[in-house]
């Protein structure tokens, strides 16, 4: 008796379409040939699939800038006929950013309005600041990605517990978001956000094994290993910033005390000069006042430096990662920073485990992570989540 393929021919379609995607989404503009060479599908099954993804608006074709012969026109990712939007939640300020699926990011194309003190507010000035995006020009909206701080739970779409903003404790704002504007929302932690930025538009292109620090309202750590995010049982892993390191340290928003992230990031940086100048100040006033020789923060730099490498070494020695990616305003305050922080992580990491890691600093942002995560989550679903590894409820992670 013959076979039957387990693989029903309309779901092998979509399969090869979400592998079209993904070549061109790593290699850039391609022609169908050189789609066919980098993915190992058939050029009749690419040409087949390209069409359906050019129906459905996921690919544009380029006309072809050779002026001489027939050259073969070069197929991208859309972005003239859709977009896709970001969300940004933060501590001090949010902000809302419209991209196509390429992910470039125009400043014409990113508000931001102060975080409130609210959750009701907060959700009705991110509405108000998404239809000013979605109302421009003609294109639809495909989805929106919404970037949030402390714990989250993927199971239930909601914030767990974020001690920098704790008026998202307990909230969806996916769910609210989507329930107002009636368009598909994903929701990520923001260091899952920007793992998935630093790999697709960032320092981290083409590695599927990295660690990423975050240390600019929090600390925070990301970890992709084998091309997925290790988010832990509920997706909790990561809340390195709130290990204990000063026993004698002062109060976190977690209710603890003497959290790494207490002492180790941008936040921290900017508590501390504030304290010295007798005047609350953030990071970016620190950084200007660094640039124009008017307040030299040294005590409170060397400080951070040594307490962060503490928490470098600890990533190193724990995951040893290939490459550990930092992310933060900080390192902008001093260019000598870097390598002193470099150097005295090395006192503090097992040899071995260093001299296999090269720290760098990231290039992505909070806005690129939060598209990174809808475009992620768009195209995996071409294909019904039983093809795919079960991630938790909603799939951002590839």
């Amino acid at each position: 008796m013959q076979n039957r393929s387990l693989v029903r021919p309309a779901l092998l379609s979509k399969i090869n379409e979400r592998q079209v995607l993904r070549t061109i989404q790593s290699q850039g503009p391609l022609s169908r040939a050189e789609v066919s060479r980098h993915s190992g599908i058939t050029p009749p099954t690419v040409s087949k699939a390209v069409e359906a993804l050019i129906n459905t608006h996921f690919l544009e074709e380029d006309e072809p800038e050779v002026a001489f012969g027939r050259p073969a026109k070069k197929l991208k990712l859309a972005s003239s006929t859709i977009q896709v939007l970001g969300l940004v939640i933060d501590a001090e300020e949010c902000r809302v950013v419209a991209t196509g699926l390429d992910g470039t990011i125009h400043p014409d194309q990113t508000l931001w309005f102060p975080t409130p003190t609210t959750y009701e507010q907060l959700i009705e000035d991110t509405i108000t600041n998404l239809q000013l995006l979605i109302q421009r020009g003609s294109m639809k909206t495909l989805g929106i990605g919404v970037s949030l701080p402390g714990l989250v739970d993927y199971r239930q779409n909601r914030g767990l517990l974020s001690p920098n903003l704790p008026i998202t404790n307990e909230h969806s704002p996916v769910q609210d978001i989507e329930n107002r504007l009636g368009i598909p929302c994903i929701l990520v932690h923001e260091l899952h956000a920007l793992c998935l930025a630093e790999r697709y538009f960032g320092n981290a292109r083409g590695l599927d094994d990295f660690a990423l620090l975050d240390v600019s309202t929090g600390v925070g750590l990301g970890v992709m290993s084998g091309g997925r995010i290790l988010t832990g049982q509920n997706g909790l892993a990561g809340e390195i910033g709130h290990i204990t390191i000063d026993i004698h340290g002062r109060k976190c928003g977690c209710g603890n005390y003497g959290c790494l992230e207490t002492v180790a990031c941008d936040s921290a940086l900017a508590y501390l000069c504030s304290q010295n100048l007798g005047r609350r100040v953030n990071i970016r006033e620190v950084i200007e006042l660094a640039h124009s020789q008017e307040y030299l923060p040294t005590r409170e730099l060397e400080q951070l430096v040594t307490y962060l490498s503490v928490g470098l070494a600890a990533v190193i020695n724990l995951f040893n990662p290939s490459s550990l990616f930092l992310h933060g305003k900080l390192l902008e305050v001093d260019t000598s920073l870097f390598p002193r922080l470099i150097e005295e992580t090395r006192k503090r990491t097992l040899r071995p485990s260093f001299e296999e890691c090269t720290i760098i600093q990231a290039r992505s942002s909070k806005r690129q992570g939060a598209i990174a995560a809808i475009i992620e989550h768009l195209i995996d679903s071409l294909v019904p989540p039983m093809m795919t590894e079960h991630r938790g409820s909603r799939k951002v992670h590839s």
